[in-house]
């Protein structure tokens, strides 16, 4: 499999070729033939959902030699009165192709992926007043379509947030471009050093979606002073690096996501959320991915919570283990994929509503008895409760 795609064991890419595949425990699993599907969101509203184009001419591609412009895909989600269109799709076929090919999997259905059932309906008109919707920028894993945050886009959504999920052109291994054009993950291929960090988690288009100029006629509904960021893996990571520089983003949130370029040493004092792994992330546990959430915690001089999920395997903050789960695929977590998702999207609502609304959360002052495999963890003397 490729380098780029087995950084964190058994990842996005790899349970969703399981998906594809099968094997004994799908079958076990029954029900040849059905289709996965994402769970319904929790909130009160109806959820739309479009795609748009986004191009910069100030500035040539990072990745790709001879471009001369910046290429972006942004998925949004929003409410919506509208719910009398068709739902929309979760993977294009020639991204579920992609994907399927890059993991070196052949003898099964290419489109596979692309069959997911969504919530959200394609294209529906935004509803909300002006100027009333908090804005949640989430950013996916190194190498990972933007629609494997899906179903936290969508519960979102449904709870009168605006979401856009970004693809990060030429890092993921498939963005397809509404003339049909495909980037795959030139990224991929680059060596994985200080420069390759560097370029990898620069980028934003709040500009492009909040501003004077901004290109979606939804851009009206957003509060530009209620605007945060949230990301899995490597788009988490770039939460921390994105917030100093630019001081709109108001709170964020690092989901299971190694920081290997470093808060500034003049601190950050906006909100901050860790959420991870406990076998991964459990302060004074030792190895070089905690210890960057510890190098960081004493940089954090504001409202700061670091928080960890026993028996969660990094694919179970996203659409991953989802799938997997509805065909019997065991992904290595002792955590059932769907109460590892409840938890994902429970806390990080819970950190918008205190940090964007300010409603009391009182979720995030101590451990839940509803959630007894998330901990509260004080890095200074090592210890999770």
């Amino acid at each position: 499999m490729n380098r780029a795609l087995s950084r964190h064991g058994l990842t996005v890419a790899t349970a969703l070729l399981m998906l594809a595949v099968g094997g004994p425990s799908a079958a076990a699993a029954g029900e040849p033939g059905s289709t996965p599907y994402l769970p319904r969101p929790t909130g009160s509203q109806a959820v739309g959902t479009r795609s748009l184009h986004l191009t910069d001419d100030s500035r040539p591609d990072p990745w790709a030699s001879g471009a001369s412009a910046r290429e972006l895909m942004v998925s949004l989600w929003y409410p919506t009165a509208s719910t009398s269109g068709r739902r929309a799709q979760y993977m294009t076929p020639t991204e579920s192709e992609l994907l399927l090919k890059d993991g070196g999997i052949t003898g099964v259905p290419l489109d596979v992926l692309s069959t997911t059932r969504t919530n959200a309906f394609a294209n529906a008109r935004p509803a909300g007043p002006v100027h009333g919707l908090p804005l949640v920028v989430l950013s996916p894993g190194f190498s990972k379509p933007r629609t494997t945050l899906a179903t936290l886009a969508e519960d979102l959504a449904s709870h009168g947030y605006m979401v856009a999920a970004i693809d990060h052109t030429y890092e993921s291994v498939a963005t397809t471009f509404p003339d049909g054009r495909v980037a795959t993950c030139a990224a991929c291929e680059v060596p994985h050093d200080e420069v390759f960090w560097q370029r990898l988690v620069k980028g934003q288009v709040l500009d492009e979606l909040t501003g004077a100029h901004a290109k979606w006629d939804g851009a009206r509904l957003i509060d530009p002073s209620r605007i945060a960021m949230a990301g899995h893996s490597v788009g988490g990571a770039s939460t921390v690096t994105s917030m100093p520089a630019d001081p709109r983003i108001r709170a964020g949130i690092d989901i299971d996501g190694t920081t290997e370029v470093p808060i500034p040493d003049s601190g950050l004092s906006r909100p901050f959320l860790f959420l991870g792994r406990q076998a991964q992330y459990s302060p004074g546990s030792g190895g070089g991915a905690v210890a960057t959430w510890e190098r960081d915690w004493q940089r954090l001089t504001g409202w700061k919570r670091w928080l960890v999920v026993a028996g969660a395997e990094h694919a179970s903050f996203t659409d991953v283990g989802l799938l997997a789960e509805q065909v019997g695929i065991d992904i290595g977590a002792e955590l059932p994929a769907a109460s590892g998702s409840e938890i994902t999207r429970r806390y990080t609502r819970a950190f918008l509503e205190l940090h964007l609304r300010h409603r009391p959360q009182p979720l995030l002052d101590k451990p839940s008895r509803r959630y007894p495999q998330v901990m509260f963890c004080t890095p200074e003397t090592s210890t999770c409760v």
